[in-house]
C-alpha cells in the first residue's frame, strides 16, 4: 500500500532534461519580494511579522511539519505494506524508497522549494498588512458600479444569495472557501514530495512564487477593501458561518491595525487570490495529473470557489476576473522559466518536462 498522493500526480515523462537550475527564478523572485518587504517595513516603521494561520501554527512550523509529515507518510506505509509487517523487509522497503525517490534532486526540490514558497508567501502576507499605510484611496465604488452595470443593477453577492440560498449553501461555500487555508501548504507540499516528475515540482512551487507576487502588485495598483465590507448589508442576511466569522475577525484586526493595536492586516480586495490559485491548482492539475477524477475535483474546487467570492461579498466580478489572469500567466511563465513545453497536446497527456 503506498501513500495516495502517489499515485495522484504523473509518472516522469519520457524527457527528464530539465534546465539545470530550474530554481532560478523561484529564488530571483523570492530574493526580491522579500527585499521589498524589509525596505517598505524600514521605511514604514513596522516590524516584518510571520502571521499566524489557522492550520498548524505560524508558518515556520507549518510548512516544515508539513514536509516532515508528507516524509513520513510516504515511507512508512510503503514500507509496512511491501515489507509485509516484517521488520527486515520493512526496513529495506524504507531504504529502498530513500535510495530511488529521495534523491539529490528530490531533497533539492523540497528544500528549495518550501524556502523559496514561504519567504514570499511571509512577504505577501506583510505587503498586504501594509497596504492601507500606503495608499489611502479605495476603488470600491466604482467596482460597484461596474458589476452592477454587467448584472443589470443587481449585486453579484445578492443575486448569487438568491439563486443558491442563504442556509445550507452558505455552510458549504464556506466550507470550500476555508478550505483553501490549508491546501495553499498542503498542495505545495504534495506536489515537491510526491511528483514523480521532478520538473512539475519546479513548475508548481515557481507558478506559486509567481501568482502571489503577481496578487500583491495588484493590491497596490487598485486598492479595495471587498463588497462585503464596504457594503455589509450585502451579506446580512446568511445563516452566520464560519466565512462570516472569518470575515469580521478580518475587520477588527484591520480596526485595531490602524490604530495602532495590532501589527498585522489582512484585507486588500483587488484581485481575488482565492480565485487565482484554485484556477492555478486546476490547470497544474491538468497538465501533470493523469487521473481525469483528481482533474474534475480540482475544477469543481474552483468553480465553487468563484462563487463563493461573489456569494460571501469578499470579492467584485473584477477582482475574480483579475485572479484569472493571474493564475494564466504565473502558470505559463513558470513553466517557461523551468523549461516546459506548452504548446498544444492531447487531452490526456501530460506537458512533458
Amino acid at each position: 500500500m503506498s501513500a495516495p498522493s502517489a499515485a495522484v500526480l504523473d509518472a516522469p515523462s519520457r524527457s527528464e532534461h530539465l534546465q539545470r537550475r530550474p530554481y532560478t527564478f523561484l529564488v530571483a523572485n523570492a530574493a526580491l519580494i522579500g527585499a521589498v518587504t524589509f525596505v517598505a517595513s524600514w521605511m514604514l516603521d513596522r516590524p516584518v511579522a510571520d502571521p499566524e494561520g489557522s492550520f498548524l501554527g505560524p508558518s515556520w512550523v507549518r510548512l516544515p511539519v508539513l514536509c516532515a509529515t508528507a516524509i513520513v507518510l510516504d515511507l512508512v506505509p510503503r514500507a509496512l505494506w511491501q515489507g509485509r509487517f516484517d521488520p527486515g523487509r520493512t526496513v529495506a522497503a524504507a531504504r529502498h524508497r530513500l535510495r530511488t525517490h529521495w534523491t539529490r534532486a528530490r531533497l533539492q526540490l523540497v528544500v528549495i522549494g518550501i524556502s523559496g514558497f514561504y519567504v514570499v508567501y511571509v512577504a505577501y502576507r506583510n505587503l498586504k498588512s501594509l497596504l492601507p499605510l500606503v495608499r489611502e484611496v479605495k476603488y470600491d465604488s466604482e467596482l460597484r458600479v461596474l458589476d452592477r452595470l454587467l448584472l443589470l443593477g443587481r449585486d453579484p453577492a445578492t443575486l448569487t444569495q438568491d439563486i443558491f440560498g442563504t442556509g445550507l449553501s452558505a455552510h458549504v461555500l464556506s466550507a470550500v472557501y476555508l478550505a483553501y487555508i490549508p491546501l495553499v501548504a498542503i498542495l505545495v507540499t504534495v506536489w515537491l514530495v510526491w511528483s514523480r516528475n521532478i520538473g512539475h515540482g519546479w513548475w508548481f512551487v515557481t507558478a506559486q512564487g509567481i501568482a502571489w507576487t503577481l496578487g500583491t502588485v495588484s493590491y497596490y495598483l487598485l486598492p479595495t477593501l471587498g463588497p462585503g465590507i464596504m457594503y455589509p448589508w450585502l451579506a446580512s442576511d446568511l445563516t452566520p458561518n464560519g466565512t462570516s466569522d472569518l470575515m469580521d475577525s478580518l475587520v477588527y484586526s484591520r480596526h485595531g491595525f490602524l490604530w495602532g493595536e495590532g501589527d498585522y492586516q489582512g484585507v486588500a480586495g483587488f484581485a481575488s487570490l482565492h480565485t487565482a490559485i484554485a484556477l492555478l491548482w486546476a490547470l497544474m492539475a491538468q497538465a501533470t495529473v493523469r487521473s481525469r477524477a483528481i482533474r474534475t475535483v480540482f475544477w469543481v474546487n474552483f468553480a465553487l470557489t468563484v462563487v463563493a467570492t461573489l456569494y460571501f461579498g469578499w470579492h467584485y466580478l473584477a477582482d475574480d476576473l483579475a485572479g484569472a489572469a493571474i493564475a494564466i500567466i504565473a502558470f505559463r511563465v513558470a513553466g517557461r522559466v523551468t523549461g516546459h513545453d506548452l504548446r498544444r497536446r492531447a487531452p490526456d497527456q501530460p506537458v512533458p518536462s
